[in-house]
């Protein structure tokens, strides 16, 4: 995981294109440039951050309904519980599941689990648009192969 870069999700462990699922893992960093300010002297996962963890699991999930051809973003969040704080080291387990898909938009189910414990979950909304260049979508594709998800494309 690099904050600064939002790259927020490690290595993918398990991913179905077709059912719109997503497992991954997530390392909160040592150091962070994030924890100086949040909080001196105690620092923990800004719970935004942890949205977006759950985000970019989703967008996975959507990248995988489009065929890789569209880009998400996120569109709302209609609930989200944190329920215990996340500090620098922790090991999490990010899931996104589909709930719905149809007109350009979709809605997962995220879940952030550390040691079997469920920490964060989110419904969130995410909707999806041309990419502006051809280049983006290719960095895009490169970072899901990076961390682990063998590509398939599809016609959208």
């Amino acid at each position: 995981m690099r904050l600064e870069y939002f790259e927020m999700i490690d290595r993918v462990e398990a991913f179905d294109q077709k059912r719109g699922h997503i497992e991954a893992i997530s390392k909160v960093p040592e150091r962070s440039p994030v924890f100086e300010g949040h909080f001196p002297h105690f620092p923990v996962m800004p719970g935004v951050l942890l949205l977006e963890t759950m985000n970019h699991a989703a967008g996975y999930v959507m990248l995988g309904l489009n065929g890789w051809s569209r880009m998400p973003f996120f569109a709302g969040v209609k609930r989200i519980k944190i329920k215990r704080f996340v500090t620098p080291g922790m090991l999490m387990h990010v899931t996104a599941d589909l709930l719905h898909s149809g007109s350009g938009f979709c809605v997962c189910q995220g879940e952030i689990r550390i040691d079997g414990e469920q920490v964060a979950e989110a419904e969130i909304t995410l909707m999806q648009m041309k990419y502006p260049s051809v280049e983006l979508n290719e960095m895009v594709k490169d970072r899901a192969r990076l961390i682990g998800i063998v590509l398939e494309e599809t016609a959208a």
